[in-house]
């Protein structure tokens, strides 16, 4: 039962948008999309006409998937049931960050499932113990509860941080509260969506999950002053860069003054770092550039590589055994599938040094794409190859009729918030590749207006 201390959540608003991608790719010498934007229809063959007809049909419409069907990727690169191939820009939200269909981790896959895939966590398995001990000492944890995806990801951290708020803090029964930042994004759950301020996630779906409040985001002042004010406060869940917002990075010093703020009074941190992490921001974990270390760390995406659903939560023993047994727990979590995949994955990160390859390119492509003379960039931001163009829409252009272009021109973009595009190739591309997708986004904007 929920006490008079449970909290509402009052949302404010940011516009989730739909996006576009990709299509062929030629030599360095090719052709780009003249000025007239290649329409939906005339695009598609009568064959990728047909596979969307069927998803329509069948499917439930809770995605707008761009208008091209894909069949195979390897690398950098998709191509669609046509043979057409397309330079991927979005890695399926840096799920692929190891790049498409990964020898390594295809063979761990294959290997594994060939053997053993699933016993429920009713059993031990011989693969488990190895992944955990793996994963815990990789990144400095005493205990990982392994999951799925990233949003049970994050359900899992709220748990561990309300339990431990109760059982170690000393907070009264049924008032623990966490704190998230506006423009936050970490999934479509009631959870996910309680938290959110994104009228598109969680319009028509209350009453919310009590307990959780917003505040702004970059502003420490803030924190402190929720912090100071509140002593039922457990945790403060946040994004080092916040993604689907735009990729909004805050200024240097945020991550590790809110972490001082939360010590100070007692609350835990618990980054989200299923887009940041691992190795997409130039460092393994985005709060690396700050020398954090939360208190609560949630990865998934290319924890797997892309090739199955694998999400963790890890935590220092005095969070993570505050659940005990039946408290907490998944069918597929921690199968020894998921368990072979993520070492593999995390392996690959590390022998091909990843990290730096991100870094490295993320300077030259935020470079050159602040280069671009044309009128429509506003702005350009980002670390790593976590990237983001924002474009000035008053010229009667918008982010999505430039990704559709760059569909024609053979590179695989998304918008976000309207007039944003997130650019986040796999980490594996070279610099070669990158400075040929940066001619074709050069190319693709300046057509416009010609």
């Amino acid at each position: 039962m929920l006490s008079q201390c449970a909290s509402t959540l009052v949302a404010g608003g940011k516009a989730l948008c739909q996006g576009a991608v990709a299509l062929s790719l030629q030599a360095a010498s090719r052709r780009f999309a003249s000025a007239a934007p290649m329409g939906e229809e005339s695009f598609l063959s009568a064959r990728q006409k047909e596979f969307i007809e069927r998803e329509d049909k069948f499917g439930a419409h809770n995605y707008a998937p761009i208008p091209v069907v894909l069949e195979r990727g390897e690398g950098v690169f998709l191509w669609d049931v046509d043979g057409k191939r397309y330079y991927d820009f979005l890695s399926a939200y840096s799920a692929v960050n190891q790049g498409h269909c990964h020898p390594k981790i295809v063979a761990a896959l294959t290997d594994q499932a060939g053997k053993l895939t699933l016993t429920s966590r009713a059993f031990f398995n011989d693969v488990l113990g190895e992944y955990e001990e793996y994963i815990t000492r990789l990144f400095g944890y005493d205990k990982v509860l392994p999951m799925n995806t990233g949003v049970e990801g994050g359900e899992t951290a709220i748990k561990l941080a309300r339990r431990w708020g109760y059982d170690v803090k000393g907070v009264p029964a049924n008032c623990a509260k966490v704190l998230f930042a506006r423009g936050n994004f970490w999934g479509r759950t009631m959870s996910a969506i309680s938290s959110s301020t994104d009228p598109s996630s969680y319009g028509g779906f209350g009453p919310y999950m009590p307990g959780f409040e917003i505040i702004p985001y970059n502003d420490l002042g803030a924190l402190q002053a929720k912090l100071e004010s509140d002593p039922n406060i457990v945790a403060f869940m946040v994004e080092p860069i916040q993604g689907e917002a735009g990729v909004v990075v805050p200024d240097a010093g945020y991550l590790s003054g809110a972490h001082k703020l939360l010590k100070k009074h007692n609350a835990l941190l618990i980054a989200d770092e299923v887009q940041t992490g691992l190795c997409r921001t130039g460092r393994m974990l985005c709060c690396d550039w700050e020398g954090v270390h939360p208190d609560i760390l949630v990865l998934g995406k290319a924890l797997s590589g892309g090739t199955y659903p694998v999400a963790a939560t890890l935590a220092r023993d005095e969070v993570m055994l505050t659940i005990q047994r039946g408290q907490h727990g998944s069918t597929y979590g921690g199968n020894p599938l998921a368990a072979r995949v993520a070492m593999a994955a995390l392996q690959v990160l590390q022998d091909e040094n990843l990290a730096a390859n991100s870094d490295r390119l993320g300077a030259i492509l935020r470079e050159q794409l602040a280069a671009i003379p044309s009128q429509l960039v506003k702005s350009v931001r980002g670390k790593g190859l976590l990237d983001a163009l924002v474009i000035d829409e008053s010229h009667g252009v918008s982010a999505y009729d430039i990704c559709m272009r760059l569909r024609d021109n053979g590179l695989l973009a998304k918008p976000t918030q309207r007039n944003i595009i997130r650019f986040a190739p796999p980490l594996v591309m070279s610099e070669a590749q990158l400075r040929e997708c940066t001619e074709i986004i050069t190319h693709t904007i300046t057509s416009f207006g010609k």
